[in-house]
């Protein structure tokens, strides 16, 4: 048995150029959807080219043409769709349904990876509006895959190293605070910060890899698994300083939503779910589920604490 041939699409996105660099590194042959409506966007095409140079197939498809989608998708075994899921970017997460019915139609894929890896969506069904809708149309993609019978593997669980550690979990900046940090209720929440990279080595190996099938992988690499206040110390350790620190609490931090844009508030019901109820470690991983560095203890995950230096 030869690698799986994958097929990403929105492989020039945040993640989706991750999945496809890991991909060609880990010896995939790999596919990267071309679409139309990349239009001027001199950056995309630039990188979709770079692709190209370093391995990959560009594939011309177009979710306004569902023919040109079932053709791509006839070319590969496995498709993992990165596709942007937040609302500061750009929110597409329904257009997945044009994908399932495209994968139902050609009948060859052996796994399906949609848009995911932020919270459980499945664990979702008390979130807050408006930030709920992420997970209800999420859930409303697994519901689609699930009666096509198209065997998945759903990948979950962490919160992004770009987003969450450099800025200590600031919001509104990616940048550290050198004076003052915000501090969510008692700074104690367990949360699980992986390095986007780190994300899509992980997501790689599940494809060809049974145990994974039909099942969530979450992120839980031991030592990246902390509090607000522990990521708080590595950077006060590092600059040598003590910042101050103000606790916000959650019924203030709730009110904050009050005058912000729609994006805004749903960042806000993101945050309130990660460090108020510790939505990304507050359960056990069951039958359903398996945990990445456990699974592939051989990945040498970046640590926050070298992750943040860079910042210094």
């Amino acid at each position: 048995m030869g690698k799986s041939k994958v097929l990403v699409v929105g492989g020039t996105g945040y993640m989706g150029r991750r999945i496809v660099k890991t991909s060609l590194a880990q010896g995939h042959p790999t596919y990267v959807l071309q679409r139309p409506e990349i239009g001027l966007d001199i950056d995309k095409l630039q990188m979709l080219l770079e692709f190209k140079k370093q391995g990959a197939h560009l594939v011309e498809g177009s979710f306004s043409d569902f023919q040109s989608l079932v053709d791509a998708v006839k070319l590969v075994d496995v498709v993992i769709c990165t596709m942007s899921g937040v609302h500061f970017r750009s929110h597409n997460i329904l257009l997945q349904l044009k994908l399932v019915k495209a994968i139902k139609e050609a009948g060859n894929i052996k796994r399906f990876l949609p848009s995911e890896f932020g919270l459980d969506p499945a664990r979702m069904g008390h979130a807050l509006e408006p930030g709920r809708v992420t997970f209800d149309e999420k859930m409303v993609v697994r519901k689609a895959i699930q009666d096509a019978k198209i065997p998945f593997t759903y990948v979950c669980g962490a919160s992004f190293a770009g987003y969450f550690a450099g800025n200590l979990s600031q919001m509104g900046t990616l940048l550290p605070p050198r004076e003052k940090v915000l501090i969510y209720g008692d700074g104690n929440s367990k949360v699980t910060i992986v390095d986007e990279d780190d994300i899509a080595t992980y997501t790689i190996k599940t494809i060809d890899d049974p145990r994974t099938l039909n099942k969530t992988l979450y992120f839980r690499p031991p030592e990246n698994v902390l509090t607000q206040k522990q990521l708080v110390d590595m950077w006060e350790n590092l600059i040598g300083k003590k910042l101050e620190h103000i606790t916000i609490s959650q019924q203030d931090f709730l009110a904050s939503m009050k005058g912000m844009d729609y994006a805004g508030q749903v960042g806000v019901g993101h945050f309130y779910h990660i460090f108020y109820e510790g939505a990304l470690t507050n359960f056990e991983i069951g039958k359903e589920g398996e945990e990445a560095s456990k699974l592939y203890p051989e990945v040498k995950y970046t640590r926050m604490n070298e992750y943040l230096k860079i910042y210094a």
